[in-house]
């Protein structure tokens, strides 16, 4: 979202509605013409614009452990760097939603925490054994009494506010992120989002319910979790496995 090659889902959207538009709207003129008996080209010939082929791009859980593993925790940024990675598997939080979160918001104890999300809709936030560890770990680390739960090591130290400048920003974790995947030689140009597609993936092969995964994402709608059942349907894996003859 903040480079200029980049374009976002809903102005791809948006650009595509309206090629089509332009499109029935041409194709309406030339139906007139004809009608009115002006020789034209037939409006059939004038083709709607073809949509992209997406695919959903996730990490397998070794990858995730490439990945994570890759990070050098022998000082404090780098345990921050782990426990950011950690906490994007382990919750499928959205970049912005990490990047607000203040240490005093995670109960570390019960290992989950509420979150407001697109929408303004709220939702609880559960937290894994690993990424609680590394989140204890980087805490204890931790000298200062900054307000925001993951911090910048480069620039000036500034603590007015309760350290909020000193906040680690949204580009700042994607810039995390794509580091350690290059890093770690993962075969996937993973992104701060391939990890949130990892989580969801993560829990429905392992047999977790479609509505529940839809309120772990905060997702509006069943029809936006749906895309990761065409990849991830376990009973369908099962069956697979179970009748198709190369497997006997």
């Amino acid at each position: 979202m903040f480079l200029a090659n980049r374009v976002d889902d809903k102005d791809m959207t948006l650009k595509r509605v309206t090629q089509n538009y332009y499109v029935i709207a041409l194709r309406s003129f030339l139906r007139f013409l004809i009608k009115n008996d002006y020789q034209t080209l037939e409006p059939s010939k004038i083709d709607l614009p073809k949509t992209e082929s997406r695919s959903l791009k996730f990490l397998d859980r070794e990858q995730v452990d490439r990945l994570v593993t890759s990070v050098d925790t022998s000082n404090e940024e780098g345990i921050r760097d782990r426990a950011i990675l950690e906490l994007l598997f382990s919750t499928g939080l959205r970049v912005s939603e990490l990047a607000k979160l203040n240490h005093d918001q995670v109960n570390l104890e019960r290992k989950e925490f509420g979150v407001i999300g697109k929408g303004g809709r709220a939702r609880l936030v559960f937290v894994s054994d690993r990424a609680a560890d590394w989140i204890k770990r980087y805490m204890h680390e931790r000298k200062d009494v900054f307000k925001p739960l993951f911090i910048r090591y480069s620039g000036k130290t500034m603590d007015d506010n309760g350290g909020e400048r000193m906040r680690l920003t949204v580009r700042s974790v994607e810039r995390i992120v794509k580091k350690y995947v290059r890093k770690s030689r993962i075969p996937v140009d993973a992104t701060v989002h391939t990890l949130r597609h990892s989580f969801a993936t993560d829990l429905l092969t392992n047999g977790a319910d479609i509505r529940s995964v839809q309120e772990m994402l905060g997702h509006k709608n069943i029809a936006t979790t749906q895309i990761y059942t065409h990849i991830t349907n376990k009973q369908l894996h099962d069956v697979y496995k179970h009748f198709h003859s190369g497997n006997k």
